[in-house]
């Protein structure tokens, strides 16, 4: 037998010999649903967290990494060192699932504005599996060697967690083994139970900016004295609508989005100042580059076509990679994924706009990754939406409505985890002299 032969068949039946109490984890899941905590906010999320770390007694876990992080490493003898990683944090949105553990939670965000907290994202079911696997692998530690890293990140939705955490000395003063391979997931509005994945780009980078225009307040009833700045708004919200539309070839991925607009307080005054905060995506760089440019003249533009006498101010809000995974290792887990969840896997998605910081702990140490989607839309309404071609009215992540189906969804991601995991290590009697 080839001693440097990856662990790719029986994961099946590794998996089946060592199962973990479900419905513990399905509670700990509808705790975390009930109870999100916004960006850089997630302290309660964190403890608890490394409470269930702490219970299985084999980890050692370092907190407080860029904020609310936290890592368990389990060192397993010698081979690969491989990190999974989970987001933790939630976002302001006011749920409307109805469900029983539907979150009620409101918090001062970082800027001091109460907001509705909801796991709109998914990122409750992505802490749950990451936990599960954990245990997983360690019932599992006979099978395989190496050393396991699990990574709970913050403000993954701010786009400023992973890069936090490098920032803050996670493979530094933290001491955290650099990883041989880093694996990440994300939970979809896909049918419960598929797996998808591709080589190369998975998720398109994004970019986002606030923008304050400048005009000259006034009286409602006396507009001819001032500069309209909501009036000079209204018009860049419009013109931007061009700039995928008539600028940027149709076959390049890329969007743009203006998400906000504050002119004003009240009705019958004019603002001095109005704000809009926009939101692009875009897989190459070329094409991030000209729509960012595109911006810039369509605001400055419609200022001096207003008379405003002050330029405007674009502040760049976040910045997220693209997510590309790397091809060795999709080689290696298509084989994996394939083995163990057949045809509920598909190897080749179409690269999506959503974007995802992941990657930064990856590249930052010259790392490869790779990322993977899988669903948690109930079958039978994902199969009569179909049926009926009303996908996109099925509930998706960032709305209020989003409520993966429990299971077979957890059971899904705790599965794809630990495949990926065991696809990576080695067995346990490679490394015996």
């Amino acid at each position: 037998m080839n001693p440097n032969r990856r662990v790719t068949s029986s994961l099946t039946d590794l998996l089946l010999a060592a199962p973990i109490d479900t419905k513990k984890y399905e509670a700990l899941y509808k705790h975390f649903h009930e109870h999100p905590e916004l960006s850089n906010l997630e302290a309660e999320t964190a403890k608890t967290i490394a409470a269930e770390l702490s219970r299985l007694q084999a980890f050692d876990i370092t907190t407080n990494i860029g904020g609310h992080g936290l890592v368990g490493v389990l060192k397993n003898g010698p081979g690969k060192t491989i990190l999974l990683r989970a987001d933790m944090d939630a976002l302001p949105i006011l749920e409307a699932t109805g469900l029983p553990y539907s979150s009620k939670v409101t918090m001062l965000d970082v800027e001091g504005v109460m907001r509705p907290v909801m796991h709109a994202c998914g990122h409750d079911m992505h802490m749950t599996c990451l936990l599960a696997a954990a245990e997983t692998l360690l019932k599992l530690k006979e099978k395989w060697s190496g050393t396991l890293i699990v990574l709970f990140q913050p403000a993954e939705e701010r786009g400023s967690g992973a890069k936090a955490m490098v920032d803050d000395g996670l493979y530094g003063k933290h001491k955290i083994p650099v990883p041989d391979f880093l694996l990440g997931q994300h939970v979809m509005a896909m049918r419960a139970g598929s797996v998808g994945s591709k080589l190369g780009t998975i998720m398109a980078g994004a970019d986002s900016m606030k923008i304050t225009m400048f005009g000259v307040g006034g009286h409602g009833s006396q507009p001819h004295r001032t500069i309209d700045p909501a009036v000079m708004a209204a018009h860049v919200v419009v013109r931007l609508q061009t700039v995928i539309s008539r600028e940027i070839n149709p076959s390049d991925v890329s969007v743009l989005t203006v998400g906000s607009l504050q002119a004003g307080q009240t009705e019958n005054i004019i603002a001095d100042s109005a704000e809009i905060g926009i939101d692009i995506r875009s897989v190459r760089p070329e094409t991030r580059e000209k729509v960012l440019a595109s911006i810039q003249r369509i605001v400055k533009a419609e200022c001096e076509a207003s008379g405003s006498t002050v330029a405007p101010v674009f502040k760049m809000t976040r910045h997220l990679p693209t997510t590309v995974n790397d091809e060795p290792m999709m080689k290696t887990l298509e084989k994996s994924f394939s083995e163990h969840f057949g045809d509920d896997f598909d190897a080749n998605i179409p690269t999506t706009t959503i974007a995802e910081d992941f990657s930064i702990l990856a590249t930052s140490q010259g790392r490869p990754c790779a990322f993977w989607h899988w669903g948690g839309i109930e079958h039978g309404l994902w199969d009569q939406s179909l049926k009926e071609g009303k996908i996109d009215e099925i509930p998706a992540n960032h709305t209020a409505r989003f409520a993966p189906v429990i299971q077979p969804t957890m059971r899904t991601g705790i599965h794809a985890l630990c495949v990926a995991a065991l696809a990576f290590f080695g067995k346990k009697s490679q490394h015996r002299l």
